[in-house]
């Protein structure tokens, strides 16, 4: 394993999803993986309708082209292993990461045996059923999930707040060493 694809799933483009993807990426290169933080951005990311044309077509790619789901699902497939990381909505990670995720899942992204984590930065609440939401699709694709400590789970609300949060930082830590190993 060589890179590391990190997600920011944020519209925040440097915002705790951020803070916490960074830390560990600054661990997974002092373990020597390459890393690339990728950020959804903020424009639309249209919902998955299931049509089927990627299947049919065979390409890996979604039929709709307008937005960053083909871009991302090449940057993922070129790299070794994931990490996606979202803020916490409403109990839930924000709408335009869910249907990044499904898109390029349902497409064909090359995923299956490629180690996987999910990051959920959150105020308050919410924050389990954010990882669990965010881990799932890729449960059901054969892509190992990669543990920590604890969830990899960190709080903040203002940019850079999470940075406070000691544990949810060294949770990001060992996440990324037990990714590298």
């Amino acid at each position: 394993m060589s890179k590391v694809l990190l997600i920011n799933g944020s519209p925040h483009k440097q915002g705790n999803t951020f803070t916490a993807l960074s830390e560990a990426a600054r661990e997974l290169e002092r373990q020597g993986l390459e890393t690339e933080i990728a950020w959804i951005g903020t424009k639309p990311i249209r919902g998955c309708i299931a049509c089927g044309t990627c299947k049919m077509k065979g390409n890996g790619h979604c039929v709709f082209d307008d937005d960053i789901c083909n871009e991302t699902i090449d940057r993922v497939n070129a790299a070794d292993a994931l990490i996606i990381g979202a803020p916490v909505y409403y109990g839930v990670p924000p709408g335009q990461t869910l249907a990044l995720i499904q898109r390029m899942l349902f497409a064909g992204a090359e995923v299956a045996n490629k180690p996987f984590a999910a990051v959920a930065i959150c105020r308050r609440g919410g924050s389990s059923a954010a990882f669990q939401t965010l881990q799932m699709p890729f449960q059901m694709v054969n892509a190992p999930i990669v543990t920590s400590q604890y969830w990899n789970i960190a709080f903040g609300r203002e940019p850079g707040e999470a940075t406070a949060d000691a544990e949810g930082m060294q949770t990001m830590r060992q996440m990324a060493r037990n990714m590298a190993w």
